[in-house]
């Protein structure tokens, strides 16, 4: 893929700042739901706010780690929603159940840790070997295509609870999204063609206002797509310091006051409930990172090498889960925003790290980003999952698909991951992604020795 900007590149100040917020925006929704989910199952008070930051902070030391070469961000992990849910699990005070999402994504980030040192020691010609492209490039294509029923399902919704938008307005929204983030990558000149998300989600929030703005008007409640009721909750007792300024309520604050009810038998619960999930996340480590290496043509395996990856993945997520109480992970909307922007500077990265930190204390921009509606974002999934599935499509065309040695291992890992393949264990479960890696990965050697047809 040729670059607009390459990892070492500098962009001009005012584009880079743009650029930055678009990255924010790429994978800002999925950061903050995590905690949205838990509150949910769990009826806990994390603060979304507070997962931002420490996804900021996570990518900080991640970039750190890596020696500034990956440009890659980190936001919180679905993977370690079960092992979150256990932290508050067996009628647990609240503040030892955030204690005990800190001491999780310690134990997933000490596997991390204790892999890269295996890594740094034996080398990764042995992994090369394990997972060769006939297996990285089909499971790259799953983690985009595994992902394709969360985009349609958000496109067909739209975000005022309890109000039933039309699926018809909120589709067509989401298509009309969609088509302006495809107009301004193809068409665009210059700036345009870099920026194609921030064009959509402003093009797409527009649109859905105008249909909101009719709903309202007419009583329509098949037209009410866009939820204002965040910048009410704003402004709902004055204008003050306040309301544009917020500190969020971070996980620490209230893990800290859980010590005292610390237990062994807890501690030991925690570390069943996220050791093996990190494992799990350990795939999927890979499987990015041979995708974002094949996007700057630059192997992050070998320079700066895997130990160094795992190691910003695993202390980028002790120290979010501080913050923000969510273990991180190195994110496929961030990677699918460099290979459609074909802009790879590390730093806009890092100035989007920065930003999410900063952002998370501006109250105003947390209520604009929790009004997006689902069918705008949707939209914008469409493009960014369909490129990670490129993505690893395009890995496959190095392969040769008449020898059946590759058309098994190629198909097992298609039909397994598309088809859901998951495998639980307690609280643990083993990702469809997970699966079809490991499925591919028994193929492969089943049939290394086979002769060439």
């Amino acid at each position: 893929m040729k670059l607009v900007y390459g990892v070492n590149d500098k962009p001009k100040f005012g584009q880079l700042i743009i650029f930055a917020i678009q990255q924010l925006l790429s994978i800002m929704t999925a950061t903050l739901v995590v905690p949205v989910i838990i509150n949910g199952a769990c009826g806990t008070t994390m603060s979304s706010a507070a997962a931002l930051v420490g996804a900021g902070v996570g990518t900080l030391i991640y970039l750190a780690f890596t020696k500034m070469k990956s440009p890659v961000f980190l936001g919180s992990s679905f993977a370690f929603i079960g092992s979150m849910m256990a932290a508050f699990a067996g009628g647990v005070s609240m503040s030892l159940g955030f204690l005990g999402l800190i001491i999780g994504a310690f134990f997933a980030g000490l596997v991390y840790v204790v892999i890269a040192l295996l890594v740094k020691f034996a080398g990764v010609n042995w992994l090369n070997k394990l997972m060769p492209v006939v297996v990285i490039g089909p499971t790259v294509a799953i983690i985009g295509l595994s992902l394709a029923g969360n985009a349609v399902g958000d496109i067909c919704k739209g975000s005022i609870p309890d109000v039933a938008a039309s699926p018809l307005i909120t589709v067509l929204c989401g298509i009309i999204t969609l088509l302006i983030v495809i107009i301004s990558s193809t068409y665009g000149k210059k700036t345009l063609k870099l920026i194609p998300f921030i064009i959509g989600i402003l093009g797409g929030y527009a649109v859905c206002a105008i249909f909101t703005a009719i709903g309202y008007a007419a009583n329509l409640d098949v037209l009410k797509i866009l939820n204002i009721e965040p910048f009410k909750a704003l402004v709902a007792d004055g204008v003050t310091l306040n309301t544009f300024l917020a500190v969020p309520d971070f996980t620490f604050v209230t893990a800290f006051k859980g010590i005292g009810e610390l237990n062994p038998a807890y501690i030991g619960t925690i570390a069943v409930a996220y050791v093996p999930v990190a494992f799990v996340v350990f795939a999927e480590h890979i499987a990015d990172h041979k995708n974002i290496s094949s996007i700057i043509e630059s192997d992050l395996l070998t320079d700066p090498g895997l130990h160094r990856t795992l190691l910003g993945d695993g202390v980028g997520s002790m120290f979010g889960a501080f913050f923000g109480g969510c273990p991180n992970t190195t994110y496929g909307e961030s990677v699918g925003c460099v290979a459609i922007t074909r802009n790879a500077s590390v730093r806009t990265i890092l100035l989007a790290a920065i930003l999410s930190i900063v952002i998370a204390f501006v109250a105003p921009f947390i209520a604009f980003v929790n009004t997006i509606p689902s069918c705008v974002m949707g939209g914008v999934c469409m493009a960014l999952y369909g490129f990670i599935a490129v993505s690893g499509l395009k890995m496959v065309q190095q392969v040769d698909l008449n020898q059946n040695k590759n058309l098994f291992v190629v198909s097992v890992i298609l039909i397994s991951g598309i088809g859901g393949l998951t495998l639980n264990f307690g609280q643990v479960t083993i990702t469809s992604i997970a699966c079809a890696l490991i499925l591919g990965i028994i193929t492969n050697l089943v049939l290394s020795k086979a002769k060439e047809d």
